[in-house]
């Protein structure tokens, strides 16, 4: 029975291909959709993920999202320090600023500015120098994607040792790193919190951000609670805050829709062109399925027929279209403008699934039309 239902199957070769090419063709758009969707909601909270050292995030209550900075007094680092459970607590400055190189070009460029002694907050790694460059006179770093951006056409190591300028004060560049893409694709610089402060225009608060690490046996939880209610300001895990990030541009954007709208129209394509297909194959052989009952096949054995050719056209179908996903993302993934985008495995899972429903719906239908054919059939003209 099973090689009667696959020479049913691939006897009709157009309708076969079509068949697959429709699952294909879903699959590929529903797992390279959900893929980039995914890695642009992660690089909204790059820079909250890459700072690995620090368990606790302190800011002014009013601060939703990574990228948006209320400063605060320099007085609050102190009293974040003075909590119990505190193992540490370094200071983190983060802004844009313009940058002008010699030959009197302008960048605006994200600037993080790291704690001078421990320099908690820089990358680590390095494609050129090291974290000690961050120690040099006016040093600042540069990502390479950053440097490539700022002088285009030149080897991103070129950059090493070019000086330039921030609001008139002299920086050299030293070392190049290898940073998480930002979801606002400006270059992503580094320097110490010290110079940070100095080359930004002046403000009565300069304090982005409190990176704090609990003690031993103390709850990243537990300390954020604790310095929320004894200081009044916000405090966030550093998984909360990188939430809360991605949250806040899923609620405050038109992302999610856009891409909800893409992949909705992936499966609908999908499950319309893969339902018709499979109605049609399976009209076209009611003759056959009603000449297997005439002979003594029962519903049972048309149902498992008829599912034995949805799932290798499901199969195959769905193969097809992850593995030209896959493909896709294997030759973009040194593209700038793609870095980080990855089919994940989650993605792999969750295409399946819906891949198994338009196929049982599809098959849900040609069933019905099966169990009622009449064996008689096979004797009309």
């Amino acid at each position: 029975m099973w090689q009667v239902a696959l020479k049913m199957l691939t006897g009709d070769r157009a309708k076969y291909i079509a068949l697959i090419f429709g699952i294909a063709f879903a699959t590929l758009l529903m797992s390279q959709q959900v893929s980039i969707f995914i890695g642009l909601m992660s690089r909204t909270a790059s820079q909250v993920l890459d700072v690995r050292e620090a368990d606790v995030w302190v800011m002014d209550p009013r601060v939703r999202y990574i990228d948006e900075v209320e400063a605060l007094p320099d007085e609050a680092l102190g009293r974040v320090r003075s909590i119990d459970g505190v193992a540490w607590a370094v200071p983190l400055f983060k802004g844009l600023a313009m940058f002008r190189t010699t030959d009197g070009l302008v960048n605006q460029v994200s600037l993080v500015g790291v704690d001078d002694e421990t320099l908690v907050g820089a990358p680590r790694v390095w494609l050129a120098g090291g974290l000690e460059s961050l120690r040099e006179p006016d040093a600042i770093l540069f990502d390479a994607q950053g440097a490539d951006f700022i002088w285009p056409g030149q080897d991103p190591l070129a950059a090493i040792g070019k000086e330039a300028e921030i609001n008139d004060s002299r920086v050299v560049v030293r070392g190049l790193v290898d940073a998480s893409a930002p979801f606002i694709t400006f270059p992503i610089a580094y320097m110490r919190y010290s110079q940070a402060i100095t080359v930004t225009p002046p403000t009565r608060n300069k304090l982005s951000f409190v990176l704090v690490r609990a003690r031993d046996g103390v709850t990243a939880e537990a300390l954020a609670s604790r310095i929320e209610a004894e200081t009044g300001l916000q405090a966030l895990t550093r998984d909360d805050f990188a939430w809360r990030s991605i949250l806040y541009y899923l609620t405050r954007t038109g992302i999610p829709v856009n891409f909800g709208i893409t992949i909705a129209l992936a499966v609908i394509v999908g499950a319309a062109i893969t339902a018709q297909t499979f109605y049609l194959f399976v009209i076209e052989n009611l003759k056959q399925f009603g000449a297997l009952k005439a002979i003594g096949a029962t519903n049972r054995q048309i149902a498992g027929m008829v599912l034995l050719q949805a799932a290798v056209v499901g199969a195959l179908g769905f193969c097809l279209g992850i593995g030209t996903c896959a493909v896709f993302f294997s030759f973009t993934q040194d593209v700038p403008a793609l870095e980080g985008f990855i089919l994940r495995w989650q993605v792999l899972v969750g295409v399946g699934v819906v891949v198994g429903l338009i196929i049982a719906i599809a098959s849900l239908g040609s069933l019905l039309k099966v169990f009622r054919v009449d064996p008689a059939i096979v004797f009309r003209g």
